[in-house]
């Protein structure tokens, strides 16, 4: 059985309630659709937005045992093992021993953490809104090491370099892509 879009949405509401936490795979789910498009996979740019929104899956409810309570509930589901391996390597080196093969695992495990820090950033700015936010701010942010603290530097650095990329390069695209998304985001998020 195939996982649908709105499977998946009904899927991440059953074990997440937090707004916060619904909001982040909203965001992420959104990014990685700009990441496919923009990277050459636009074919596969459904499936790389249901990897962003059920990365976190299992993480509300069960932190202790996030990658691996994931991958038994989407088995439960009859998921795509290529969506279950996306969704446990994202934390590749944190609570995952799956590393990141294929470019779309690399880029959600490299803007998974970026995208919290964009969304912080963007609280912070009088708009509320990532739309007036400037590389130059957030390369800002990302060296203050106390502001969000929560959001692992050294995992996006990481990223990066997994990718490829220079980290200005993954900084800049991501905040395109989040600018990008934001109007699908909040509409995703309406009413919650």
């Amino acid at each position: 059985m195939e996982l649908t879009r709105d499977a998946a949405w009904q899927l991440l509401r059953r074990y997440n309630k937090e707004p916060f936490h619904l909001r982040h795979a909203a965001t992420v789910e959104a990014v990685m659709e700009w990441y496919a498009k923009k990277l050459g996979y636009a074919e596969e740019q459904d499936f790389w937005g249901m990897v962003g929104l059920l990365h976190d899956l299992d993480f509300e409810q069960w932190p202790e045992e996030h990658c691996v309570k994931a991958r038994q509930l989407l088995e439960e589901e009859g998921a795509d093992p290529a969506l279950i391996h996306a969704v446990v390597c994202h934390g590749w080196g944190l609570c995952s021993d799956v590393k990141p093969e294929h470019e779309m695992e690399k880029v959600l495990f490299a803007a998974d953490e970026l995208t919290g820090l964009i969304w912080a950033a963007a609280l912070m700015r009088p708009s509320k809104s990532v739309q007036d936010m400037e590389l130059k701010s957030l390369t800002k942010k990302f060296k203050d090491k106390k502001f969000a603290a929560g959001c692992s530097r050294e995992v996006i650095q990481n990223g990066a370099q997994l990718l490829g990329w220079e980290l200005d390069t993954l900084l800049e695209r991501t905040l395109e892509a989040t600018k990008a998304k934001e109007a699908q985001i909040n509409q995703r998020c309406a009413g919650f």
